[in-house]
């Protein structure tokens, strides 16, 4: 596509492209001057040298590879304008070089960039700050990088930290997508209880799933070109670019009922902290977080971040051949759940979706994938609002159940039935006509017989309607969605 008409002439008829999440955000911090010395996306040689060394080629140190994937048909572009999902022109990149990636065969695109404007989207966008807007403080600064509540037991070590070293704090929540407004809440919710004076600026750095040295390394290029002196970190790091302090171990101590350092607590007074599953576990359930773990401004957001799973939205997507009986079953399941109360159900059956939301698509796998996208992006919606969307497609390919799974699991759950009724019954009670114009090749590219159908290998239920009721297969989904908390028992 071309880029914006509002552009000036001479960007006008260039071609336009738009980044994923993650590429969106190192847009955002190359042309924040957060990711200094970066001016764009790297080549093929800098990113061979950082993912082997934690240099750039010419010697400069760099933890992660910062770069641009793109479709085949733009490697031969001089330049490109990048711009948001909403269309909205950010940059221009002046194509340095178009390389290919040797480990996913992906093509990528290296070169400076031009901003053209800030992005103005996005939660907390009124907190948000370049480098360059941030003003200088005299003295030590101790940034906190976090995608983490803080809890009682990190905002005393943080306090503790910040008076040794006679520092100001800055605290920079990344922003990953997920919950981020929730965790900017919470810290703004704690304000009383960090040092006077801590600034809190949003930035947005979605996971990047490199390891966690490489990730500490990345936080404290960013916190230093905020003018960060010191990164609390929880380990020990070299070639940073600050120094990065651990805290020393705290703990809550039950004969005083206060965190303090683990030194200073007898050890028969040291009380176990509440571990990640424990707290996932009273969350789910509905259940409060005690007082002495974390402030109730904290325990508040958290309880929204993640609600009880009873009332927390979910997507039951059922997946299978054309007969298989996987619409059969969700109708029932909608039905049964309805009948229950206490939800908003929603049903996305293969046909109807494809009628009313992917009328004008082919059976293609481009169209195909376009239609789960689309069952999947409402699905995602549905479950982000507390409701239940049952989705019955077929669903053929594993990468873009995958991908439904993922755009789903941002806001809430995901349960996927595998309805693995054998091909032979499935063409038996074939009232369509459907299997019989396949294997006519009256219709090409028709799963279970020109196409293939990979059976998923992460389903959490597995039915075959050959060998049970569709009242049955119900009752085996309702089983599970009551085991896992999501359905109140009878």
């Amino acid at each position: 596509m071309t880029a914006d008409a509002g552009l000036p002439d001479t960007l006008r008829d260039l071609p336009a492209w738009t980044p994923d999440a993650r590429e969106l955000a190192d847009l955002e911090l190359v042309l924040a001057g957060a990711y200094r010395p970066l001016t764009g996306f790297l080549g093929s040689f800098d990113t061979a040298m950082v993912i082997a060394g934690g240099r750039l080629a010419d010697g400069t140190p760099w933890p992660v590879p910062v770069t641009l994937a793109v479709p085949k048909e733009l490697t031969g572009q001089e330049r490109v304008v990048l711009q948001d999902p909403e269309g909205v022109p950010l940059a221009v990149l002046r194509v340095g070089e178009a390389w290919q990636d040797p480990t996913t065969q992906g093509w990528r695109l290296a070169g400076s960039l031009e901003a053209l404007r800030s992005p103005a989207h996005g939660p907390f966008h009124g907190l948000r700050r370049r480098p360059d807007e941030v003003e200088a403080v005299a003295g030590p600064v101790l940034a906190v990088a976090t995608r983490e509540f803080l809890h009682r037991k990190q905002l005393g070590q943080l306090r503790q930290v910040a008076e040794r070293l006679g520092a100001h704090v800055l605290v920079l929540p990344m922003l990953t997508g997920e919950h981020d407004e929730s965790l900017v809440r919470a810290l703004l919710g704690v304000r009383r209880e960090l040092p006077e004076g801590t600034r809190i600026i949003p930035v947005p750095l979605p996971d990047r799933g490199d390891d966690p040295e490489r990730d500490v390394l990345l936080h404290a290029h960013i916190a230093a070109a905020y003018g960060a002196t010191h990164l609390l970190a929880d380990r020990e790091i070299e070639g940073s670019a600050i120094p990065v302090v651990v805290p020393e171990p705290w703990a809550y101590d039950a004969d005083v009922e206060v965190w303090r350092p683990v030194a200073r607590i007898e050890p028969d007074h040291v009380q176990a902290e509440l571990t990640p599953e424990r707290l996932g576990e009273l969350l789910d359930a509905g259940e409060p977080v005690p007082d002495w773990f974390t402030p109730p401004a904290v325990a508040a957001e958290l309880a929204l971040a993640r609600p009880p799973k009873h009332s927390r939205g979910i997507t039951v997507f059922f997946t299978g051949l054309s007969g298989s009986g996987k619409s059969t079953v969700a109708r029932g399941l909608a039905d049964a759940l309805v009948e229950r109360g206490g939800r908003t159900v929603t049903l996305l059956d293969g046909d109807v979706v494809r009628r009313m939301l992917s009328a004008g698509l082919t059976f293609s796998r481009a169209d195909r994938d376009a239609n789960i996208r689309r069952i999947g992006f409402v699905a995602a919606e549905i479950t982000r609002h507390g409701g239940v969307a049952i989705c019955a497609p077929i669903a053929p390919y594993a990468a873009t159940r995958a991908e439904v799974r993922r755009m789903v699991s941002v806001s809430g759950d995901f349960v996927l039935v595998h309805v693995a009724t054998p091909l032979e019954e499935c063409e038996r009670r074939d009232r369509k006509g459907l299997y019989a114009k396949a294997r006519a090749g009256l219709i090409p590219e028709f799963t279970g017989i020109s196409d293939p159908y990979e059976a998923p290998e992460d389903a959490d239920l597995t039915l075959d309607t050959s060998r049970m009721t569709p009242d049955e297969a119900v009752g085996r989904v309702l089983e599970v969605l009551v085991d896992g908390g999501w359905v109140r028992p009878q």
